[in-house]
C-alpha cells in the first residue's frame, strides 16, 4: 500500500466509525438508519427457520411451535419489526423444555437477532401454528 493510500485510510477510518451508532440493546445501526419507515419483513418465515437451525442445539423435534405476524414495536428507542415465537425445544437427553417465548428482531426487512426476553415486545401477540419449525431436520 502506498503512502498516500495509508494516509487516506487513516483519515477515513474515524469517519467510517463515526457513521455507526449502537443502541441500548447493543445493536449497531448506520447513522443514516433513523428507524423510520422500516420495511415489513416479507421472507420472515424462511429466515427464521434458517436461523433456528443454528440457534437451537437440537433443531429436531420442536413442539408447540407458534408464530405471530410481524408487528412494529419500539426496541432500543427505534421502531423495529418484531416477530414473536413460542416453542418447546428438545434437550439432548430427549426431554423437553417448557414453552419459551422469543422475539426475532428485523432491521430493514432482514433478520437481525433473537431477543431472549421479549415479554414487552410480544405482549398481546396473536399466535398461529408454525408447523415448519416442528418439521425441521438437521
Amino acid at each position: 500500500m502506498g503512502t498516500t493510500a495509508k494516509y487516506l485510510a487513516i483519515l477515513l477510518l474515524p469517519a467510517m466509525l463515526a457513521a455507526c451508532q449502537t443502541d441500548d440493546a447493543g445493536t449497531t445501526f448506520l447513522a443514516s438508519d433513523d428507524g423510520a419507515n422500516q420495511p415489513v419483513p416479507t421472507n420472515y418465515r424462511p429466515e427464521i427457520l434458517a436461523f433456528m437451525r443454528t440457534y437451537l442445539n437440537n433443531p429436531v423435534g420442536v413442539r408447540e411451535a407458534a408464530i405471530a405476524e410481524p408487528v412494529q414495536r419500539t426496541v432500543g428507542g427505534r421502531p423495529r419489526y418484531v416477530v414473536c415465537l413460542r416453542y418447546a425445544e428438545r434437550q439432548m437427553d430427549g426431554t423437553y423444555r417448557e414453552v419459551r417465548e422469543r422475539g426475532v428482531l428485523f432491521i430493514n426487512g432482514r433478520l437481525d437477532r433473537m431477543m431472549p426476553n421479549a415479554s414487552d415486545e410480544c405482549a398481546g401477540a396473536v399466535y398461529g401454528p408454525f408447523s415448519d419449525l416442528e418439521k425441521m431436520q438437521r
